[in-house]
Parts: C-alpha cells; sequence; structure tokens
C-alpha cells in the first residue's frame, strides 16, 4: 500500500509534466518520416485490408456472419483495440529503456515514465476510433446508446496496460531476454484472443472456454464488439468482467512488486 500511495503522488506532482511528455512521444514516433502522422492510419488499415482479404474474401468466414454486420465490420470492431494492446506489449514493456535518460539525467520519476508512454497511444487509439465510428456511419450503422460504454473500455485497457508496462519496463531494464521473450509472446497472444473468433459462441470445452475468457485482451476485443455489434452493456455479462478484474488485479499487484524490488537498481543498470 505505502509502493502504491507513492507512485499516486508522484502522479500527482508531474501530472503536468506527463501530458506534455505524452504529446512529445505521439510527435517523437511520427516524426522524421515523408507520411508523418498519417502512419497512425496506413498501419491499420493495411493489416485489417489484409486480414479481411484473407477470411472473407479467400476463406469465406464472412458468409457466416448473422448479425445483420459485414464481415469488415465485426473484424474492425475487435481489432482497433489490438492496435493499441500490440504497441503497448512492446514499446510499454520498452519505455524505460528507450527514455533512459530521464532517469539518468534528470532524476525523472521512474513509474510515471510508463504512464506518459501508455497516454501517447491512448491518444493515438481515441483518433482511430472516430475514424472506426465514422466507417460503421458509412456502412448505416450510426452510433447509439452503447457508444457510451467506450470511454469504461478504453479506461480498463489503459489500466492494464500501465500496469503491464510498469511491471515489463523494469523486468526490461534487467534482462533484455525478457523483452525477446514478449516479442515472440505477442503473435501468440493474438492467436488466442477473441479477435478473430467468438470465444463465447465456440464449441470447445468450457475449462478452455474459462481459460481463453481470463485473457484481457479477449475482455477488451469483445468490448469492443459488444458496443459495436451485438449491443450488450458491460454488466450484462458479470462472470468475463470479473475475470478481467482479476487479471488486474494481478498485473497490479506483479508492478507494485517489481517497482519495490527495483527501482533503486534500474538508474545504475541503465
Amino acid at each position: 500500500m505505502r509502493t502504491l500511495l507513492k507512485i499516486i503522488k508522484q502522479h500527482i506532482i508531474w501530472r503536468h509534466q506527463l501530458l506534455k511528455l505524452a504529446r512529445a512521444d505521439i510527435i517523437k514516433t511520427y516524426s522524421g518520416s515523408a507520411l508523418g502522422w498519417a502512419w497512425a492510419l496506413i498501419k491499420p488499415a493495411v493489416t485489417i485490408a489484409v486480414y479481411w482479404f484473407a477470411f472473407d474474401v479467400g476463406l469465406r468466414l464472412g458468409d457466416n456472419m448473422d448479425n445483420g454486420f459485414p464481415f469488415i465490420l465485426w473484424f474492425m470492431a475487435g481489432m482497433m483495440p489490438w492496435f493499441f494492446m500490440e504497441e503497448m506489449f512492446t514499446q510499454g514493456a520498452n519505455s524505460l529503456r528507450q527514455y533512459n535518460y530521464l532517469v539518468t539525467k534528470m532524476r525523472f520519476p521512474i513509474a510515471t515514465i510508463p504512464t506518459f508512454v501508455s497516454l501517447s497511444k491512448i491518444l493515438v487509439h481515441l483518433f482511430l476510433m472516430g475514424l472506426t465510428v465514422v466507417f460503421f456511419l458509412c456502412y448505416g450503422h450510426p452510433p447509439d446508446r452503447y457508444l457510451l460504454q467506450l470511454p469504461i473500455y478504453m479506461f480498463l485497457m489503459l489500466l492494464f496496460f500501465i500496469a503491464w508496462a510498469q511491471f515489463a519496463s523494469m523486468l526490461t531494464c534487467i534482462s533484455k531476454d525478457f523483452f525477446n521473450l514478449i516479442g515472440a509472446a505477442v503473435q501468440a497472444l493474438f492467436w488466442l484472443s477473441a479477435i478473430i473468433y467468438d470465444v463465447k459462441t465456440m464449441n470447445i470445452p468450457e475449462v478452455l472456454r474459462t481459460f481463453l475468457l481470463f485473457n484481457p485482451i479477449t475482455f477488451i476485443a469483445s468490448g469492443y464488439r459488444n458496443i459495436f455489434i451485438y449491443k450488450v452493456w458491460i454488466w450484462e455479462e458479470p462472470r468475463v468482467l470479473v475475470y478481467f478484474l482479476i487479471m488486474l488485479l494481478i498485473m497490479s499487484s506483479l508492478a507494485l512488486w517489481a517497482y519495490r524490488k527495483l527501482y533503486r537498481e534500474i538508474p545504475d543498470v541503465l
């Protein structure tokens, strides 16, 4: 509890700097290239187009959609949060190494660095979600009252990945092998999550379904589809929400443990 209060206090004291650094991180990410900010849209657009062609046009899986939405919209709703999560798995874990000068030269609070990196990614995600709403509108599906819960899912996603970045960035500083392991595991996490299928309707053993539902990525991807496709409120699936909150508590505990054990060593390691 003392460690948590310390981290919260640091965030309150440095709150103005966090917003400025989040903005600077966005500029740094997309500067230096001819297309600049357009890359925030190009990468998601190309990825979604490739998967859409493979599954809908090639494998004809989209023919089985029976909820009134074309496959491209169903897939986009679950895929959009993945772009944020994918970046946080790698860049969040590498945030302390990326901004090592803030630790070694300026003595910036270590716990706040993963936070402003997470904030920069969520701002880009917010921009992409605005484009998603426009895309749905073009297909004749305007936003409705279920869109009101989008900030809830975004906030829960942000909380989880701030905790993840706090935990993983500490271990990455100690061992580069841990960062390499993350890079190797990202694709496995993608295929084990409900991004290209619906866990709740799959014909699988209940034990396996429960295992897949414990995956936080599954909760977020399914939640976004509940907003745009299935029209389900977050409290209407309490079992899935409880699973996510358990994982959030575990990840937060790991983040606090890593900070308490390693924060004194990080400046020397970097």
